[in-house]
Parts: structure tokens; sequence; C-alpha cells
């Protein structure tokens, strides 16, 4: 029995952030957060900006034994990209990188079958400008995900059945130990080390917090900039703005006005440089590397370097792991600041340019020996990517079709095409029923983003496919693209380049296996596994051992197989594990070896379950029907194939596949209880499978079931 190991590393982390200080002063909220989650299946944190919210829901996530979800949805521009957001948390891939067409999924139901039997806490932070999207979807989720439990932060309640409220306050004030004046210590002496609260000081920062209204986001703000004040001049400072402020509008609240006036006061303080650092810095999402920091934002590399230092010892910006990003409230002031300079589609024009060179200069090498390098390069710029493409979409479409097409292979690779496809459908209204001059190719992979969310472009893709078929293409994913949509093809030419040759020999033996011809089959996918090591390009390796492993003899294909689990572990594909344990597991049934086929089902479903696909869940489930079908165990199989058909209901490749065996499965299940009327359906529809999509050794075995059964009737 092979071993799948531990699941695979996921292609974008949604697990709790990691944080850059320490926790002072909520030690009581703390506690009643983590009992309400004890009891409660749903629990909102609820204040105004800066008063900790988030901070405080990520030390009660980070305590908790189950599996925790972060996701963030200040970055999420309306509410229907509130259920992609929790796709992309979970990790829920859209497509397995073994090329096959699934088709469109509800989000929310690609999220139910994600979570369903799955011990999940979800975070849901900053959820107030969509809080009647979170307010409909947590509903829905809670009702159909037993082990489910939501935190929310949001500066409003969500006002559904089950939830409890915590309103976190701002810091008690009183005495120079108590928590704001614990906070404003803790952050004074990292930029002043050594700095105490004792009988000199006490009461100027008592009086600075107080000025503060005890929100810790400006508490931290103000002892920031004693790295350059002294105390009293912070206060003084302090007092200053705040009277001048006072005049301005008196309507919002006094909370928001103080932290509003303090992130001010802190603009004010910087350098020309700095603001003009710190303003442009807001155009990207999800942080920035240095080096995009400083192509975007204007200043040379060596001038960032300095700048972004004196941002992050005042608290305006964060660093860790090479990247730098803003808070929320933060990166909100200095946006407005940016469209008051009138910068602002400049520098956005500026970014999505970066971005697109950086994918440009990705796509090739997503072919070859450094895929997983620039894969992880990628992943760690999704936000960048999504702002770029969206920004481009309204002000520049043809960037907008380079950029997205120089994304399309990373998108198949990670499974993202459900949150590119507004993007595309947008595109394509704005561009039209004909691609700009030059971007034949760009504007096909665009149909193809669209087609992942609505079959009405299945029938333009083919035909923009076909148009393309015979010339060299830029893009090979329009190969793939090609076999999934028009089944496999051989070209008449051979192909320059040696991973086109390579995926031209698994078209032919693909062909082949489909035509029931496996000595042809053989040699051909063998020659495309060599090809494919010798690019280095894993992918295509995997595609390759899959299909080898069904004609090869016992102890190869166990090779085969535990090579390509590895690297479906290694590229972070959950949905092509879950196949390969399938395929591992079928393999282990046909020769008869049913208990470690158990063993190898049960894992696959546990995998599947992480996918959120039905499909991959369906096929696990198909298995272990098998088994109880062979034990003779009939109402339990028959049970396990009614389950697995619900999960494949989708007009698409690898839905109908499945849904072939268990209708063969349910056929036998049926003779096997002599009722020959209910076998014959089944062995008809599965027949009807077979033959729609040209494969003739299940054709033959679908035919040759239903004729036994028609003789046994004579």
């Amino acid at each position: 029995m092979l071993r799948a190991g531990p699941a695979p590393a996921e292609a974008v982390g949604g697990g709790v952030p990691a944080q850059f200080n320490t926790f002072v002063g909520r030690d009581g909220d703390l506690e009643r957060v983590r009992a309400l989650l004890g009891e409660r299946r749903l629990v909102t944190l609820t204040g105004p900006g800066g008063v900790g919210k988030t901070r405080l829901a990520v030390e009660a996530a980070g305590r908790e034994q189950d599996e925790v979800r972060f996701v963030d949805l200040a970055a999420s521009a309306d509410g229907a990209a509130v259920p992609q957001a929790l796709i992309n948390a979970l990790g829920l891939r859209e497509a397995g990188l073994v090329p096959s067409l699934s088709g469109p999924l509800d989000p929310v139901e690609r999220l139910i079958a994600g979570l369903a039997e799955r011990r999940v806490l979800l975070v849901l932070d900053n959820c107030e400008h969509v809080v009647a999207e979170v307010a409909a979807l947590t509903r829905r989720l809670l009702a159909a995900c037993r082990d489910l439990r939501i935190l929310v932060t949001s500066r409003e309640r969500l006002g559904i059945t089950g939830e409890t409220l915590h309103p976190v306050p701002p810091l008690p004030l009183d005495g120079g130990g108590h928590p704001a004046a614990r906070l404003f210590a803790d952050r004074a002496a990292a930029v002043r080390p050594g700095f105490l609260v004792g009988d000199a000081n006490a009461d100027a920062v008592a009086r600075i917090c107080r000025a503060l209204d005890g929100l810790p986001l400006a508490i931290e703000l103000a002892a920031a900039r004693l790295r350059s004040l002294t105390l009293e001049e912070v206060e003084a400072r302090l007092d200053d703005r705040f009277r001048l402020l006072s005049r301005g509008d008196r309507s919002a609240a006094p909370r928001h006005r103080t932290l509003r006036s303090v992130v001010g006061w802190s603009w004010d303080l910087l350098s020309r440089p700095e603001q003009a650092l710190a303003a442009r810095l807001t155009v990207f999402s999800g942080g920035a590397s240095l080096h995009a920091a400083a192509r975007v934002c204007g200043p040379s590399e060596g001038e960032a370097v300095e700048l972004l230092a004196d941002l992050v010892d005042k608290s305006l910006v964060e660093a860790g792991g090479g990247r730098y990003r803003m808070l929320e409230t933060v990166h909100a002031y200095c946006a407005e600041r940016l469209a008051d300079d009138g910068e602002r589609e400049q520098v956005r024009a500026a970014h999505a340019a970066y971005f697109l060179e950086l994918a440009q200069a990705a796509e090739p090498c997503l072919r070859g020996p450094d895929q997983l390098e620039w894969l992880a390069r990628l992943d760690a710029e999704r936000g960048n990517f999504h702002a770029a493409l969206h920004w481009a979409a309204a002000a520049d479409p043809t960037l907008g079709l380079r950029l997205l097409a120089a994304l399309s292979w990373q998108g198949q690779l990670r499974g993202l095409p459900g949150e590119r496809t507004a993007v595309a459908a947008g595109l394509l209204v704005t561009i039209g029923d004909e691609p700009p001059a030059g971007l034949e190719e760009e504007y096909t992979l665009c149909v193809a983003h669209a087609a992942a969310a609505d079959n009405a472009h299945d029938q333009l893709l083919r035909d923009r496919l076909e148009r393309l078929a015979d010339q060299p293409l830029r893009y090979p994913f329009l190969r793939v693209l090609r076999f999934m949509m028009n089944g496999p093809r051989v070209d008449e030419e051979t192909p320059a380049d040696p991973w086109s040759r390579a995926f031209t020999s698994m078209e032919s033996g693909v062909k082949s296996l489909f035509g029931g011809d496996r000595d042809t089959a053989e040699p051909a996918l063998r020659a495309a596994l060599a090809g494919f090591r010798e690019i280095g390009d894993r992918w295509g390796v995997l595609t390759i051992l899959k299909q080898l492993a069904g004609l090869a003899d016992e102890t190869e294909s166990t090779a085969l197989m535990a090579e390509a689990i590895d690297l479906a572990g290694r590229l972070g594909a959950v949905e092509d594990l879950t196949r390969l344990l399938v395929r591992n597991a079928d393999r282990l049934t046909d020769a008869g070896r049913l208990l470690p086929a158990q063993a190898e089902y049960e894992r696959a479903v546990d995998f599947a379950r992480r996918t959120g696909t039905p499909e991959t869940q369906a096929g696990a489930l198909r298995g272990l029907a098998d088994l109880a079908r062979l034990r003779g165990e009939l109402p339990a199989a028959r049970d396990l194939y009614d389950r697995a058909l619900r999960g494949c209901g989708r007009a698409s490749m690898g839905a109908a596949l499945t849904r072939y065996r268990i209708l063969f499965g349910l056929g036998r299940v049926a003779e096997a209880e002599r009722d020959a009327d209910q076998a014959r359906s089944c062995y008809r529809q599965a027949l009807a499978i077979a033959r729609a999509y040209g494969d003739l050794p299940s054709t033959a075995a679908s035919a040759e079931a239903l004729a036994a059964v028609d003789a046994r009737g004579r």
C-alpha cells in the first residue's frame, strides 16, 4: 500500500497570520472570547477601527486546537467576492493538475463540500463593508457544516440568529500599571531601549493615553514617535493637533476622530519623500517586496531601503519575511493622500505594468526545473495580481488581456481560475467579439477563464482553440485547453520546442488509449515521460505517470504511483493526490488486495474533503462502494454509490467518467439483487457515457454487461 504522507503544502496559506510584537493589555478579553468559542458557533467582535479587534481575534484563534483559517475581507471590493476569498483561504483547488474538464461549480457549494465533516474555525476579519453578504453566507455555512465555527470582526454585528457579540472596548486608562500605559511602555521600549513608566513620567503617559481614548493603534503610533521626540514633545504635539481638528467634523464618532487625528499627526511628521512612498505603497495588495516598492513607487532601491526603514520605525509600515505591509487604517488614510495628490492612476498603471512584467518572466519558468520556486514567488504576489487585473480591466483592457494570459498556467497549476472569471467576463464585454490585433492567443485564454464560470462560453472557446490549432503558440497552455475541451489529437508536424514535443507524445498516447490500442499508447507515453523529465516539468511528469501506472506490471506500477503521489504533494495538488490515491486503490482492488485498498480509499475520502470538489469525493466514495459490493454488503454498496452519484452531476469529462463507474457498479448490485430491469437501465446509461467520450474499453465492458443481462432474461 502506498502512503500519502502528510497533507501537501497548500498553494496559498489561510492560517493565523504571524504577529510582529507582543500582545499587551487584553488578557480578560482573550479569556472571554476563548470561552465563547468553546460554547458558541458564531462569535462577533465589534468595535471602532483601531480598537484591536483583529489582534484579539488572531490571539484567540492562535490558541485553538482545531484547524484555523483566517480570511481578511478588507480588500474584497464587493460582497460577491466573499465566497471566493474563503475558497482561497481554505486552499480549495478549482482544478487538478492532470487535464480534465471540470466545468463551473457554485462557490458556496464548493465551500460546503470543503467544510462538511471538517472541524474548522473560520476567522472572518474586517467584515463591515460586506456585512450583508457575510451574514447570508455565514448562515448558510453554519446550517450545512455542523463542525464549523466562525469568529467575525466587524464594526457592526451581522444580525443573524445564533450570533454572540463581544464588544471590544478601548484599553483601560487609569494609572501607570494599567493596560493602556503598559502598551505604550512596551511599544516605546521597542524604539527607545530602556524606556520605563515610573513616577517621573506616569502622569504624562496617562495623559497621552487618555487623549488617544485608549485606542491601541493610536497608542502604538504615538509611542513610536519616541524614537525622535521626547515624551513631553509627543504630548504637546498631540494637544496641538487635537485642538486644531476639534473644529472639524463634529458629527464623527469621537474615537474615529481620535484615530484619524493621530494617523494624520503621524503623517504630518513625515518628510516629503516618506509621505510620497507611504501614499504610493497603498496601490499594493498583500504587501510589497523591496524591489517592487522601488520599481512602482519611484525611489531607487537604495533610497527605498532607507525610507521603508523610517516608515517601519514610525509604525506606519510593518516588515516581515522580506515584505512590507500597512495596517488597514493607515492604508486607508495614506490612500486618500495619494488621491489628493492626483497620482493614483499613474501609480496604479506602474503597479500593473510591473506585475505584467513579473508574470511574463515567470510564465515559461513554470514548465521547467524552477517551477516550484516561481510558483512560490507568484503565490506571494497573489493579492497584487488580483489588484492589477481589476485595475487593468477598467483602465487598460489590452494590458489586462496580457496579464490574464501570462497568469493562465499559474492559475491552472494552482487551481485558481474562479477568482479571475469576473475580470475575464468584463474584458470580453469591453473588447467585443474579436481580439485586438496580435492578441488572438490572449483573447482565447480570456474566453477560457470566462468559460470556467459560464458554460455559455464553451462553444466560443472550442471554436477559438481550433482557429489556433495549426499555428505556433506563444502560450503552450492553449494546447492543454484544446486537449481538455476538444479531446486528444496528433499534429502532423513535430513541434520545435521540447515541451510541445513531449505534450504531443502524451496526446498521441492518450488517443491510442481511448482507442483501446495499448501497444501503441505505451511507447508514446514513455517518450512523453522522458521529454518532461528532461525539461524538469513536474506537471508533465505527474500527468504521464498516472497514465503509465495503468499499463505497467505490478512492481513498476507501484513505483510509478509512489512517484506521482510524491509529486502531487510537492505541487500542493490535493485534488490530484486524491485521484491518485483512488487510482492506486483501484489497482489494489483489481489485484484482490481489499484491505489495503480500503485504507487507501478512506485516505482519499479524507483528502477529498479538503478539495471542496464533489467529483473527487465521488470518486473516493465510488471506490468504497466497490469494496462493499465485492464483500457482498449490497445495501451499504448501494448507499455509497448513491452518495457518490450526487457528487458528479456536472457536464464534464471527469464527472462523466466517474458517473460511468458508479452506474456500472449499481448495475452489478442490481444483478446481485436479481433486478434485471434496474441492471439494464444502469448499463445502458453507462454505455451512453462511454460512447459519448469515445472510450472503447468502457464501451465494450458496458455493452458486454448489458448483453449478459439480456441473455439471462431470455
